[in-house]
């Protein structure tokens, strides 16, 4: 077994410089944070079977504008999604908060 410092117990663990690049959210584009949610673009139930990188909020933005028909209509065209007005206006609203920011989502509109 190899010696440990007596002054770090924790330096045997990699450092924060071998971290990757964050990857960006597949809706918004920043950058992903600490928590990353993989999001079916096709929803499971209606046989998706790719994942995309999102932040938390993006996702419950998108479940709370889209049933799983329509989710499934759009496949993987972002700009389709965007094209809905009450995601374009989230998108532009969180484009300037921090990667990790999370908020309350109003909830669907059924």
């Amino acid at each position: 077994m190899a010696r440990r410092s007596k002054h770090d117990p924790y330096d045997h663990l990699p450092q924060a410089e071998d971290a990757p690049p964050p990857v960006p959210c597949w809706l918004c584009g920043r950058p992903t944070g600490k928590t990353i949610v993989w999001h079916h673009p096709v929803p499971k139930s209606r046989g998706g079977r790719d994942v995309v990188p999102m932040h938390p909020i993006c996702q419950q933005t998108l479940v709370a504008n889209f049933t799983n028909s329509e989710l499934q209509r759009y496949g993987m065209d972002v700009t389709g999604l965007l094209n809905n007005p009450n995601v374009r206006k989230f998108v532009d609203w969180v484009a300037k908060k921090d990667p990790d920011f999370t908020a309350t989502i109003t909830k669907k509109q059924r």
